[in-house]
C-alpha cells in the first residue's frame, strides 16, 4: 500500500517539475528529481560523505574487505561511485553521450572517477558503478562514495544532490578537528533542513591521538550525538569510532582481533541493524518527502497565483476590447447608414431633377453634356460613394474583416437628341393666260349677239381646261426643341437613379455584414492559462492528498 503511495508521490512530483518549468540548475529541481529516482529504485543506499582526506573511501574499502575504491594521500574521488553487488569485482562507466565502458577490476576508475591535475571532476561522466561480490550488498544494499566537500563548489553541489537519495547517511568526522563550522553547516543545511534524519557519525583518526586527547574527543562526540536526534532503530547509536586505515589493513590480512580494536565490527553491526529495520523504506523517506513536497507545493501555489492573475488581466483586457469594439460598431454603423441615407436622398429622381435637370438641359443644348457629366455630376456622386466606402474600410480595419471593395455607381450613356428638319410652306400654282388668235368668226363675235355667245363659250372652255385644285393642308409647326432636350435629360436621370439604387442596395447588404462585431472566442493565451491553472491545481491537490495518505500509513 505504501509503495503505491510512493509511486503516486513520484508521479505528482515529476508532473510538478514539468508544470513549474523550473531551471534545471536549481536545487529544488535537482532535489526533486533525485528523490524521485531514489524512490523508484528499491535498493537501500548508504551514502558516505565528508571533507577530502577524511578517509571515506578507506572506510568503505574496510567494510568491503578489499581495495575496491581508489585511495591515496591526495584527494581522489571525483565522482559519485555507486558500489553494488556483482558476481565479480568490476567497474562500469557511463558517459553523458550514452557510451558505456566496462572492465574487470577497478583500474578504470583511475581514468574516470578521480580528480584531474587541476583537482576537477570530469564533466563527461554520467554514472560510475562498481560491482563487488560482498554479502552485505547482496541483500539489496548499495554504498555511495561521494567526493570531498571542502574543495570546490561543483563537488559540493554533487554531494548535496546525492545525499537526498540516501536511505542512510554516514558522515565521516576527523577526531583531530571535530565538527568544524563547515561540518555543522552541512549537517544543518544539507541534512536536517531537507528532512534527512537517518544519519550516523563515524569518527576517524582516533588512533593517531594520545589517550588523554581521545577521552576529551569522546566526551565532545557524545555531546554532538545527543544533540542530534537520528531516525534510527531503538538501541542503535548514531556515533561510532572507526579507525579506517587500520581496519582496512586488518581486513586485508584477515586479522579479526586487530579489526575488532578499530571499531569496524561494531559499526558494521549497526549498519546491518539499520538496514534490516528500514529495508522497506518507511519512516526514512517521509520527512524528506514532506520537505520537498512543501517546497514544491509553495512553488505550485505561487505559480498558480501568478497564472490566475495573468488570466484575470487577459480576460479584463479582452472585455475592455469587446466594449470598445461594440461602441465602434455602433458609431460606424450610424455613420454608414447616415451616408447611405444621404446618397439615397440624392438618387431620388425628383431630387435629381430638381438639382440637375436645368443645367443638364443647358449642357445638352450646347453639345457639352459629357463635360458637364464628368466635371460636375459624376464628382458629386463619387464624393457620396467615397463617404460610404470610408465607413466600410474603417469597419474592416477595426473588426479585421475582409474588405468587400468600394461602392461604384454606373452612369448611363449620355442622351442623344435628333432634331427633325422644318417642312417647307406649300405655294399656290400659277396658270399662264389663254391667248386667243383671231378667226374668220371674229366679225360675228364682234356683234352684240356674238359677243354674248362668245363670252359664254369662253367661260365653258375655261372651266373644262383648268385642272381641279385640292384644298391646301393645314401647315405643321416644327417640334418644340426645349421639350425634346428636357425629355432626354429626364430619361438619363431616371435610368441613372434606377441603376444607382440597385447598386447601392446590393452594396449595402454586403457592407452590413462587415460592419458587425462578433464577440471573439477566448484567445489561445487564455485557453492555455485556464488549462495551466487546472493542471497546477490538480497536481497540488494530488500531492497534498498523497502526503496525507503517507502520514496515515
Amino acid at each position: 500500500m505504501q509503495q503505491e503511495v510512493y509511486k503516486d508521490v513520484v508521479r505528482n512530483i515529476r508532473a510538478a517539475l514539468g508544470a513549474l518549468e523550473l531551471d534545471k540548475s536549481l536545487s529544488l529541481y535537482q532535489d526533486s528529481l533525485t528523490i524521485c529516482e531514489a524512490l523508484e529504485n528499491p535498493v537501500f543506499r548508504i551514502a558516505v560523505f565528508g571533507p577530502f582526506n577524511y578517509g571515506k573511501s578507506t572506510l568503505l574499502n574496510a567494510l568491503l574487505g578489499q581495495r575496491t575504491l581508489p585511495i591515496d594521500l591526495i584527494p581522489t574521488t571525483g565522482a559519485a561511485i555507486h558500489v553494488r553487488y556483482g558476481e565479480e569485482l568490476s567497474a562500469k562507466i557511463t558517459l553523458n553521450d550514452g557510451q558505456v565502458m566496462s572492465d574487470r577490476g577497478t583500474a578504470i576508475l583511475k581514468q574516470y572517477a578521480i580528480l584531474d591535475q587541476d583537482r576537477r571532476m570530469r564533466n563527461d561522466v554520467a554514472v560510475v558503478e562498481v560491482f563487488c561480490p560482498h554479502s552485505f550488498l547482496k541483500i539489496g544494499v548499495e554504498f555511495l562514495d561521494l567526493p570531498g566537500t571542502n574543495d570546490r563548489e561543483e563537488q559540493d553541489n554533487l554531494v548535496r544532490n546525492q545525499l537526498l537519495t540516501a536511505d542512510l547517511v554516514v558522515q565521516v568526522l576527523d577526531a583531530r578537528k571535530l565538527m568544524t563550522l563547515g561540518e555543522r553547516e552541512n549537517l544543518r543545511d544539507w541534512l536536517l533542513d531537507r528532512g534527512i534524519e537517518t544519519v550516523v557519525f563515524a569518527v576517524n583518526f582516533m588512533n593517531l591521538m594520545e589517550p588523554e586527547d581521545q577521552k576529551e574527543v569522546s566526551s565532545r562526540m557524545r555531546f554532538v550525538a545527543e544533540s542530534f536526534r537520528s531516525n534510527l532503530p531503538p538501541g542503535i547509536s548514531n556515533l561510532y569510532r572507526v579507525d579506517a586505515l587500520p581496519a582496512l589493513r586488518a581486513r586485508l590480512k584477515g586479522d579479526a582481533a586487530a579489526a575488532q580494536v578499530t571499531g569496524l565490527p561494531m559499526f558494521e553491526s549497526a549498519l546491518q541493524s539499520i538496514v534490516a529495520f528500514h529495508q522497506e523504506k518507511t519512516a526514512n523517506w517521509l520527512p524528506r518527502l514532506e520537505a520537498i513536497a512543501a517546497q514544491i507545493g509553495d512553488s505550485l501555489a505561487a505559480k498558480l497565483q501568478g497564472v490566475t492573475t495573468d488570466l484575470a488581466l487577459a480576460e479584463e483586457k479582452q472585455s475592455n476590447k469587446i466594449q470598445l469594439q461594440q461602441k465602434a460598431e455602433k458609431l460606424i454603423k450610424q455613420g454608414f447608414e447616415g451616408s447611405v441615407s444621404d446618397l439615397q436622398s440624392k438618387l431620388y429622381l425628383p431630387n435629381l431633377l430638381k438639382r440637375y435637370e436645368l443645367e443638364a438641359i443647358a449642357a445638352l443644348q450646347k453639345g457639352q453634356f459629357r463635360t458637364w457629366e464628368t466635371q460636375s455630376f459624376q464628382p458629386a456622386m463619387v464624393k457620396s460613394q467615397q463617404e460610404i466606402t470610408t465607413w466600410v474600410n474603417k469597419a474592416c480595419e477595426f473588426f479585421n474583416h475582409p474588405n468587400p471593395g468600394t461602392l461604384t455607381l454606373k452612369f448611363p450613356d449620355p442622351p442623344s437628341v435628333t432634331v427633325p428638319p422644318t417642312p417647307p410652306t406649300p405655294k399656290s400654282p400659277k396658270h399662264p393666260p389663254t391667248i386667243l388668235k383671231e378667226t374668220p368668226l371674229d366679225w360675228l363675235l364682234e356683234s352684240p349677239v356674238g359677243n354674248t355667245v362668245a363670252r359664254s363659250a369662253y367661260y365653258i372652255l375655261n372651266r373644262i381646261s383648268e385642272p381641279t385644285l385640292s384644298t391646301p393642308a393645314t401647315p405643321v409647326n416644327p417640334p418644340d426643341l426645349q421639350t425634346i432636350y428636357k425629355k432626354a435629360v429626364q430619361d438619363y436621370l431616371k435610368r441613372f437613379s434606377e441603376m444607382a439604387f440597385l447598386t447601392l442596395q446590393d452594396y449595402e447588404n454586403i457592407a452590413l455584414s462587415v460592419i458587425r462585431f462578433q464577440p471573439p472566442d477566448p484567445s489561445s493565451e487564455m485557453i492555455t492559462k485556464r488549462h495551466q491553472i487546472q493542471l497546477l491545481q490538480n497536481i497540488l491537490d494530488g500531492l497534498n492528498q498523497d502526503l496525507q495518505s503517507l502520514k496515515g500509513t
